[in-house]
């Protein structure tokens, strides 16, 4: 996830409190195309529709998501070796349904030709929609105005739809209105990169098509996956007198053709209702799962559009009462925070076992893959926005185990190892370096598990679910480490979070997270003996689970005063930043992995994130030695690092820089700062800057299962609210330079919240603030150098 410091836009004018829930581009920008249809991308989880334009033409990258919707594409290595994966999941496009082709005459309404007069889209955050009005001039001089709002439904998982309207700028004009649902859309391939995704040609077969009156049904299947998805419209017509129309169908394509003349004051109003269903080949026929979206898609055209608005909002309206963040002091970084949680907001779904790719429904980066950066940024943020989203993203990991034990006993390991990339629960990394080697994502999952019921005390999640996670985890970390001579457990060859490091030797984070599984998964089965019995965990197996813990080996050198990113890492050679040019950045397009691996330079916070993550393992001092050395030598070539790093220095107390990370994190997509939100958001990067926000500014702590906060504002902020939720009330934190105030704003009298302010133990309860002052934040001394021509954009 590369990166760099600046942006060649001007910088962003104000931002009034209306439009800083609203996200607006005012021209064509045929540049950034692709960019534009990740930041206008919708979604709910199941159905994901890019920001592509009606007419579907020009684009960047067209899209039409189902959560998990793939395709298996071969592996092939120029040297193959045992345990490589031989097959990597790639996410596809469904049907696309958003289609609405405009012709003026003869000519296609292209925003490359005629004159465009107007243009503008509108993302409103709290609608849930996104907006579009055009004026257009054919290059034969005929003027019309297009407008269209389109919505992916939050409550109604299946469905999508867009409604549209046209009419003459003018005099009278012949126009003819298409609306298309096609299949097997062409997608360009971008071969510069090798981060970008697989394209596969021509992925759907179809099996089924239907089509009465003005509506109709298509069915494809995937021929490896062995997936069958139904994609069904339901149009509504409002058209003046005289309008003939036409449907034709092929089996890759519906067409509902509408033609006529337009007068001045008499447009044609289109609704297109959408409705996707997806099914294992063998689990449902092609004829019941049409029937299934096409039931849906008519009766969302029997409630209407204006009541999937009303519902939408409804949706929107509970989301945020919990999700804003009131930010003060920036209006550009408000907006900012309000578009990344609103993605975040849409990117999971309640119900069902369904997790979030690293793009979510956006794009296809990544190849649509899921990898730790779900459990390791997302989750920890919708644990407290929305947990029962977590709870099904965790469930989703539940649901293959299987394939996890599969992959450990494979490797030769006890337990479940699960993968680094996938789709379908197979491991999809070609690159074990990086792929198989990065075996801490089996203790951010656990992580994750231990958070959410700490967070929600969910008992029955964690005998049901949580608990078969802990354990085949645990099991993996005891088997795979080993005692030294001297008594300590080791984990060898290990990659941890930092890629510009590969298979090392006592990676911190990751002894410190399984450290913190072994210890969490011994209470778990503590806690529930009869559900541990079950899985054939006894007190032997517990004892040794505690045993490893308390024995994890932490490098630290003792002559420089810091803990050593893995061992021996503070020894090694230096990187040669005076000899390394801007255009040099991301290093891994510039420089060999043989010469990254060998030096001290780092592509994104590791030891840092470990301090995140597992705050109580370090002292005061520690933290902030740790937070110069390696700043020093991050270069955030991963939109990873900035969140991490801005939380530690927030906490050490160097605000200004803190604040500018955060900024960079939140910025990361709607300043495309690293080149590549066209292939869909940086969900974690944007989960990453409400840590930023919370953790850092916030000062939130959960570790120890107990609710703290140490809050300290920087200079640019006068005013922070935030909301989340702790054992099921909402609780309000309002920061500001001079005082801190918690409350419980839906609980009564008898409900309170245990938490501690800045070392000091507080019990807030319903209709009564508790408030207390923020103390000085302590002179950290100079702000921590950044490796040259790195340092995040001030403010």
């Amino acid at each position: 996830m590369p990166q760099t410091r600046t942006s060649d836009r001007p910088p962003a004018g104000p931002v009034t409190d209306d439009e800083s829930w609203r996200i607006r581009r005012t021209e064509a920008d045929l540049h950034r195309l692709a960019e534009t249809e990740s930041i206008f991308a919708l979604g709910n989880g199941w159905v994901g529709w890019r920001g592509n334009l009606d007419e579907g033409e020009p684009y960047g990258m067209p899209g039409s998501y189902l959560n998990g919707f793939y395709e298996e594409r071969e592996l092939s290595y120029p040297e193959d070796g045992y345990g490589f994966p031989q097959l990597s999941d790639t996410a596809v496009s469904a049907p696309n349904a958003a289609l609405i082709r405009l012709w003026v005459g003869d000519e296609p309404l292209d925003l490359r030709t005629g004159t465009l007069r107007t243009h503008e889209r509108v993302l409103d955050l709290r609608a849930g929609t996104v907006e579009r009005y055009t004026e257009w001039i054919s290059p034969a001089g005929h003027g019309v105005r297009v407008r269209s709002t389109r919505l992916v439904s939050l409550p109604r998982r299946p469905v999508a739809a867009v409604r549209w309207a046209v009419e003459p700028l003018d005099g009278p004009v012949e126009v003819r209105i298409v609306a298309d649902l096609l299949a097997n859309q062409r997608v360009p391939e971008r071969s510069d990169d090798p981060r970008a995704a697989a394209v596969i040609t021509d992925p759907l077969t179809a099996e089924y098509r239907r089509c009465t009156g003005h509506d109709g049904v298509l069915v494809h299947r995937t021929e490896r996956s062995g997936q069958r998805v139904a994609v069904a419209v339901a149009h509504q017509v409002d058209a003046p007198d005289g309008f003939g129309s036409d449907v034709d169908r092929t089996p890759d394509r519906l067409r509902l053709t509408l033609a006529g003349t337009l007068r001045p004051g008499e447009p044609a109003r289109l609704v297109k209702f959408a409705a996707y269903e997806c099914a294992r080949v063998d689990a449902t026929p092609p004829e019941e799962l049409a029937d299934l979206a096409v039931r849906e898609a008519e009766d969302a055209r029997a409630d209407g559009f204006d009541a999937l608005l009303t519902g939408q909002r409804a949706v929107l309206d509970a989301a945020w009462r919990v999700a804003d963040v009131q930010l003060d002091g920036d209006a550009e970084l408000q907006q900012a925070i309000r578009f990344a949680i609103f993605h975040l907001i849409q990117a999971g779904r309640a119900e069902g076992d369904r997790t979030i790719p690293a793009k979510g429904l956006t794009g296809n980066g990544y190849d649509g893959h899921v990898l730790w950066d779900t459990e390791g940024y997302v989750l920890p943020v919708l644990t407290y926005l929305a947990p029962r989203v977590a709870r099904s993203a965790l469930r989703w990991r539940h649901a293959h185990l299987p394939e996890a034990r599969e992959r450990a006993a494979e490797l030769r390991l006890p337990g479940a190892t699960f993968p680094w990339r996938t789709i379908g629960g197979r491991e999809c990394s070609g690159y074990w370096p990086a792929g198989t080697a990065g075996l801490h994502v089996n203790a951010d999952i656990a992580d994750a598990v231990l958070r959410y019921v700490a967070a929600t005390g969910d008992q029955e999640f964690l005998a049901e679910t949580g608990l078969d996670l802990l354990v085949e985890t645990a099991r993996l970390w005891h088997g795979f480490g080993h005692w030294s001579d001297t008594g300590a457990f080791h984990l060898h060859g290990v990659t941890g979070p930092d890629e510009y490091s590969a298979v090392v030797d006592d990676n911190v984070f990751t002894n410190l997270m399984a450290r913190r599984n072994l210890r969490g998964a011994a209470d778990a089965a503590e806690r529930h003996p009869a559900a541990a019995a079950r899985l054939g965990v006894d007190p032997a197996e517990v004892a040794g689970w505690r045993a490893a813990a308390d024995a994890v080996f932490i490098p630290y050198d003792r002559k420089r005063g810091v803990h050593q990113q893995s061992a021996g890492f503070t020894e090694q050679p230096e990187w040669n930043f005076a000899r390394t040019g801007e255009d040099d950045y991301p290093l891994l397009l510039h420089f060999p992995y043989l010469e990254l691996y060998r030096k001290q330079v780092v592509k994104q916070a590791d030891l840092v994130l470990a301090m995140q993550r597992c705050p109580g393992e370090f002292t005061a001092d520690e933290k902030a030695r740790n937070v110069a050395y390696y700043e020093a030598r991050t270069v955030r070539d991963s939109s990873l690092s900035a969140s991490p790093q801005a939380v530690l220095a927030a906490e050490v107390g160097h605000l200004d820089l803190a604040y500018d990370l955060f900024a960079e994190s939140v910025l990361q997509d709607l300043a495309d700062l690293g080149d590549k939100t066209g292939d869909g958001l940086h969900l974690a990067s944007l989960a990453g800057a409400w840590l930023a926000l919370v953790q850092g500014f916030g000062g939130l702590r959960d570790d120890r299962g107990v609710l703290s906060f140490d809050p300290r504002l920087p200079a640019a902020i006068d005013r922070l609210v935030f909301h989340l939720y702790w054992h099921g009330q909402r609780l309000r934190v309002t920061l500001t330079w001079n005082e801190a105030r918690y409350e419980l704003p839906d609980a009564d009298p008898e409900t309170s919240v245990d938490l501690w302010h800045h070392g000091e133990p507080l019990q807030v309860t319903g209709g009564t603030p508790v408030i207390r002052p923020m103390p000085p934040v302590p002179d950290p001394g100079p702000e921590p150098p950044s490796p040259p021509g790195r340092r995040p954009a001030h403010r």
